[in-house]
């Protein structure tokens, strides 16, 4: 039994190793086909003819294809009729293990709608990446014991991109009541207080309203969302760039690049792995089962990306002078976690003017995002990419669409994004989850549930088994490894429960 993403947890509570196991970085880049060649997988025939045809593409490309191409996504299609969650599919995510990890998620938002003035209406709670519906389902059934806050809800959203994973969130959320299309996606009605449950496939879809207080929640989303690797390479006196590498293909410069005196970041680049049908002219047997479809390789030339993405922070421009220094590099990440900021604290010109949104001023910033996943707490993401399939650790690289790829979540730059967005948050943590899980009371919440079980010590067993697994920190545990961040309204550096603060 393995707990989603990277960092698996197995039965003996002990994880797999972090990073990519087995992934190596080949710098040949060849990438010709052959029809003699036998794909893994259908997605996988369709990324190395599109590879053939435009040559290597980013691991972003190459995450988001796997991930969510309606041909043949993992998210996006049903993997040989299977549920990617719990025993029997890939990973077990934390929602799963204890019913209490939501309860506290919806505490927490309680919490700051206390400390935002308890306003009546306008109310909205969204998720993105909500999986089966399990962490909105108990949050929800948690926030309507409050009654003046559940009558303050006007609707809930939930961003998922999976019509099969829309299909299991609606019927635990909304039961039998019907689902319609609207323009921005579709909607039902929740069987808590009849409140409506809104799906949109996209963030920006989400109507961004400065007169609603957005509470945002993302458990184990940015972890599956797509990266960029870059690696500084020292200068090459003998080499002088005649093409820029594009999406499209090489693109010649009218007048070659001088060469650099100094390092240069280069992208890592996916192409196929190279096989006997790729180099001989005579039909071979298909790649071997343990061959991995594609390999990461270092771009012989710059790519728009390595040009403009590693100058974004001064947490990698301060990585190149050192030949050799890998960054990943989330540009999706870094935008949703400015959506946030922009619904919570509204935007001025100045911050609008380094995104694609237009300016939303908010006479009263409010609302909060908490962000649950898998990361470093204070540096840069380097070789985490991964996969997982049948609670395994595998290749990320094979069976494209039957394997959950993954990366470690890079917080600062979550932070970094968000405090740019808006001039009106600030950002809490990240801190432990074992440690925001133990302050916001998930022990004493276990203590009541198993005095409601009476004599059944078996079943108070499994709740103080499930409420270890999250909070452990010793080797590589849960508790340790998972960070909490928090994006909030600007307070005077007051901090909010579970980052040190009170309730209010």
């Amino acid at each position: 039994m393995i707990i989603r993403p990277g960092v698996k947890i197995i039965a003996s509570s002990r994880p797999l190793a972090r990073g990519c196991s087995g992934l190596k970085l080949d710098k040949r880049i060849r990438w010709a086909s052959s029809p003699a060649r036998q794909w893994s997988t259908p997605l996988a025939k369709t990324i190395a003819e599109a590879i053939a045809t435009t040559g290597p593409i980013s691991i972003a490309a190459y995450m988001r294809q796997c991930l969510t191409s309606p041909d043949g996504g993992y998210y996006t299609s049903q993997t040989q009729g299977k549920d990617q969650f719990g025993q029997k599919g890939d990973f077990i995510t934390s929602p799963e293990i204890s019913q209490i990890f939501g309860e506290l998620l919806g505490i927490w938002l309680v919490t700051e709608w206390m400390s935002q003035g308890r306003v009546s209406h306008g109310v909205e709670v969204i998720e993105v990446g909500p999986g089966r519906g399990t962490l909105m389902d108990d949050m929800l059934r948690t926030l309507s014991n409050f009654k003046p806050l559940a009558a303050s809800i006007e609707s809930v959203y939930l961003v998922e991109a999976s019509p099969a994973l829309r299909d299991t969130q609606k019927q635990l959320l909304c039961g039998d009541v019907p689902l319609e299309e609207i323009d921005i996606g579709f909607r039902s009605t929740s069987k808590y207080s009849r409140v409506p449950v809104t799906w949109c496939e996209d963030i920006r879809f989400v109507p961004n309203d400065s007169s609603k207080t957005p509470f945002i929640f993302a458990h184990e989303f940015f972890d599956a969302l797509p990266i960029h690797a870059f690696q500084s390479v020292a200068p090459n006196s003998t080499e002088t760039s005649q093409f820029l590498t594009t999406p499209t293909g090489p693109l010649p410069l009218t007048k070659p690049a001088s060469q650099s005196k100094t390092p240069q970041w280069r992208e890592l680049v996916v192409t196929p792995t190279p096989s006997a049908s790729n180099i001989t002219t005579t039909t071979s047997p298909s790649t071997p089962k343990s061959q991995p479809d594609f390999q990461l390789s270092l771009a012989k030339a710059s790519t728009p990306p390595s040009l403009l993405f590693p100058t974004l922070s001064q947490r990698y421009k301060a990585l190149l002078p050192t030949p050799g220094s890998v960054v990943e590099i989330s540009p999706e990440s870094h935008s949703y976690a400015a959506d946030f900021a922009r619904r919570i604290g509204g935007s001025s010109a100045k911050a609008s003017s380094n995104c694609t949104s237009s300016t939303m001023v908010k006479t009263r910033p409010s609302g909060a995002a908490l962000i649950l996943d898998y990361g470093p707490a204070d540096t840069i993401p380097t070789n985490t990419l991964r996969g997982i399939r049948s609670h395994q650790h595998v290749s990320p690289l094979t069976d494209p669409g039957l394997v959950d790829i993954s990366a470690d979540v890079d917080f600062m730059a979550l932070a970094e994004a968000a405090l740019a967005a808006s001039p009106a948050v600030e950002v809490h943590g990240p801190v432990e989850q074992g440690g925001w899980l133990q302050s916001m009371g998930i022990r004493e919440r276990a203590d009541i549930i198993c005095k409601g079980l009476g004599e059944d010590e078996g079943g108070k067993k499994r709740v103080r088994g499930a409420i270890q697994r999250l909070v452990e920190r010793g080797g590589g545990a849960m508790g340790k490894l998972y960070k909490v961040l928090a994006i909030v309204p600007e307070r005077d550096g007051r901090r909010p429960v579970g980052f040190g603060g009170g309730v209010e």
